[in-house]
């Protein structure tokens, strides 16, 4: 009780000129970025949701009425005990005009027996197998070249989606032909299973199903998700399809804008993945997913930097915004860290509860803009008992993951070693400046 009178005493005599100065990253970077600045976006983007409504309706029989082949592809290896349910749920799409490509690459599971038994029984289109692995990159480009659809949706094998997905993820083409991509809405399908798994489905609502309508809006959207990414299949044709990861699906977006392509997030495409349920695996991914920052917009793509042909001023500043929230940043945190411990040591134990409660405070408004957005809101209500601990996951697991990635990679390109890949396939991007 003592502690709490003094922590109230100390924050009223500290006054508002202070606080900034104590909380400036938290005031400036994240309370700025991810609330004040999303809520107007999302408020603007709700103000338009009648005249999107007509748009969307005209667009969506422009569709059917020309109903072009979509080619579905799955690469994927080791996915046998994915591929039924994937198949199912394709099979059950409002859209029926479609061909499913599964592509095994190099799996010891039975995951070739599956796949032939689904193309026998007419439940694929086309089984491809690699007998030698080749990595994701390789495999989605072989998928690309028996694809005949005018569309090509590239999806995850462990992924499921609602009956609508395919169409909802096309639709966005025929409201605008200069998108050349549209990333479609990945939310977390096993979010019950773990705390683990709980935190990355709040993640997920947060980066994905609201973050990405944000920065879509604002023409910055830097990502189609390889788990549920559709393209123009003349705009693979011209930019040369994947190139070999990990961050294939970042670098292919990347790619096509940089082709003079738009791209485009569609949140009423849902698709459902399954995520790691434990923490190490999760830390493995992530530094996969993390290096990819260093290894291609840090290096591969750099000239986005700099004036060329297809220079636009979304691609410039998607890439600034990445950049600097992901890696300036997250160095500059530690820098926060130190001035915190040098300047305000004597009163540090009235600043770890009091930044900690403001970014809790900051969580839950953002969980409440999750809730208002989310079609699965009812589902999503238990996400709320979790908020508190988004505080740690995101500021001390997700970051350490990060400063890591980041420093292998800038000094020891340890993406080059992931065995993510198999080694003569990374040998070869490295030799060629992948």
């Amino acid at each position: 009780m003592d502690f709490i009178i003094e922590f109230f005493k100390y924050w009223n005599y500290v006054g508002l000129g202070k606080m900034i100065r104590i909380f400036w990253y938290f005031i400036f970077f994240e309370f700025g970025r991810y609330v004040l600045l999303e809520f107007w976006v999302l408020f603007v983007y709700w103000l338009g949701r009648k005249r999107r409504a007509k748009e969307w309706e005209a667009a969506r029989q422009a569709l059917y009425n020309e109903m072009p082949l979509i080619s579905l592809i799955a690469p994927g290896k080791n996915e046998g005990k994915n591929i039924f349910k994937l198949v199912k749920s394709l099979n059950e799409q409002t859209y029926q005009n479609v061909e499913v490509i599964i592509v095994d690459d190099g799996s010891d599971d039975e995951t070739p027996i599956i796949g032939r038994n689904l193309e026998k029984n007419g439940l694929i289109d086309l089984f491809i197998r690699n007998d030698m692995r080749g990595g994701k990159a390789s495999a989605a480009n072989l998928a690309w070249r028996y694809s005949r659809g005018k569309f090509l949706l590239h999806l995850d094998a462990d992924c499921s989606f609602d009956r609508t997905a395919v169409e909802n993820i096309i639709i966005p083409f025929y409201l605008d032909p200069e998108i050349g991509g549209v990333g479609g809405n990945v939310k977390v399908r096993n979010g019950d299973v773990s705390l683990c798994a709980r935190l990355q489905s709040i993640e997920y609502l947060k980066s994905i199903s609201v973050g990405r309508i944000v920065t879509s809006y604002l023409g910055i959207y830097r990502i189609i998700s390889g788990a549920f990414g559709a393209f123009r299949m003349d705009a693979l044709k011209k930019i040369g399809v994947w190139d070999i990861g990990p961050g294939l699906d970042g670098d292919i977006t990347v790619k096509l804008r940089k082709s003079g392509y738009k791209i485009h997030f569609e949140p009423k495409a849902i698709c459902l993945t399954a995520v790691p349920t434990k923490f190490k695996v999760l830390w493995k991914q992530r530094l996969r997913w993390s290096r990819s920052l260093v290894r291609f917009r840090l290096r591969k793509h750099l000239d986005v930097f700099l004036p060329h042909k297809n220079w636009r001023w979304g691609t410039f500043l998607g890439f600034v915004e990445n950049v600097f929230y992901n890696f300036v940043l997250d160095i500059k945190w530690y820098i926060y860290i130190i001035d915190m411990m040098i300047n305000f040591s004597s009163w540090i134990w009235f600043l770890i509860p009091m930044n900690l409660a403001l970014y809790m405070v900051a969580g839950f408004m953002q969980q409440l803009s999750l809730s208002l957005w989310s079609e699965r809101s009812e589902d999503e209500r238990v996400l709320w008992w979790y908020v508190p601990l988004m505080v740690f996951y995101v500021a001390f697991f997700l970051r350490f993951c990060r400063t890591l990635a980041y420093f292998k990679e800038f000094f020891w390109k340890a993406s080059y070693r992931d065995p993510w890949n198999p080694q003569k396939s990374s040998y070869q991007a490295l030799k060629n400046g992948y």
